[in-house]
């Protein structure tokens, strides 16, 4: 087995899927180009990376001497500016780089990040090199959306699927907010027709509107500055633009998650005490907050999506 500084994200360690690429590593047997699809588009970076990393030490006793995200046989494409796109320029500049021979190691490995945000002229141009791939390189293709890429570049690459990686929510004061959301929901089937109660359900709803927003906007700076660190300083100023957009869409995503778990444990204790309609109102409830997931995967503002979902909370936690 070849050497490795850089570990598997412990969420993967001793799945199937991490089995067949060590042992196709070791016999020298691995695929030219790989899809690596899963849910938490962070987690897929690590794994890129520790899969890069045992490609840059292929022929060596050693580990890499140096980090996969500072190697210079390491090649790395992100989606960039506010649009989030992997335009034709960048993949043809990259083709471009790749066909030379590495520099340190016996081998070389492009990473695309974001791999469906590719556009139709670039899909198109990665295509070509799918079809004539450079020697001893390895083209690793990340995405949370595999089914976006064109049908022929799947058709053309290894498929591994790495489920059940979304990393835990790193907010500060996060649970805090869930609790007082749960307690929230209690108070709204208790009734707040009218009066103080009605004033109050309001209020709170935008406290938590307003808390969230802090939130998600502090825990997305400390998050980009610590991913900035661990990034190439060659970076340009779309690609970190990119990145940023990134990590806010991320942590705003599994905030979300974490919303759709504490209404349904607030259903299932309403269950438990007998109330048949906790089910209903439950389905009603995450309908409305896959809208408003929906509505933030084409950037709406977070915390009008947000208030959105709440308004229709308040509507039909209070119908009983």
């Amino acid at each position: 087995m070849t050497a490795a500084a850089v570990p598997w994200p412990p969420a993967l360690v001793g799945t199937p899927a991490i089995e067949v690429i060590e042992r196709a590593i070791g016999r020298g047997r691995l695929s030219h180009s790989l899809l690596l699809a899963g849910d938490d588009q962070e987690g897929l970076s690590a794994a890129g990376l520790a899969l890069a990393d045992r490609l840059l030490s292929l022929g060596s006793t050693a580990p890499s001497p140096y980090p996969p995200e500072r190697h210079p046989d390491c090649f790395q494409i992100r989606p960039a500016g506010k649009s989030r796109q992997i335009s034709a320029t960048a993949v043809r500049e990259l083709v471009g780089r790749i066909n030379v021979s590495s520099s340190v190691s016996a081998h070389k490995v492009v990473i695309f990040h974001d791999a469906d945000r590719m556009t139709s002229a670039a899909a198109n141009i990665l295509l070509k090199t799918l079809e004539e791939p450079p020697k001893a390189t390895t083209l690793l293709l990340l995405t949370c959306r595999p089914y976006a890429l064109l049908p022929t570049i799947r058709s053309r690459v290894l498929h591994f699927r790495f489920p059940g990686m979304a990393s835990a929510v790193r907010v500060e004061g996060w649970e805090a907010w869930l609790s007082d959301y749960r307690e929230w929901l209690g108070r709204l089937g208790q009734g707040v027709a009218a009066g103080r109660a009605a004033a109050d359900g309001i209020f709170t709803l935008y406290g938590l509107v307003a808390r969230y927003a802090g939130m998600l906007d502090k825990a997305s700076a400390a998050e980009g500055a610590r991913r900035k660190e661990a990034l190439s300083e060659a970076l340009d100023d779309e690609e970190l633009a990119a990145i940023e957009t990134e990590i806010s869409v991320g942590l705003r995503l599994r905030m979300f998650a974490g919303i759709e778990e504490a209404t349904s444990a607030h259903a299932l204790e309403l269950l438990k005490a007998g109330d048949a309609g906790a089910r209903r109102l439950l389905t009603a409830s995450v309908d409305s907050l896959e809208r408003s997931a929906g509505l933030l995967r084409v950037n709406l503002n977070d915390s009008a999506a947000l208030e959105d979902f709440l308004l229709a909370s308040l509507r039909i936690w209070t119908r009983r």
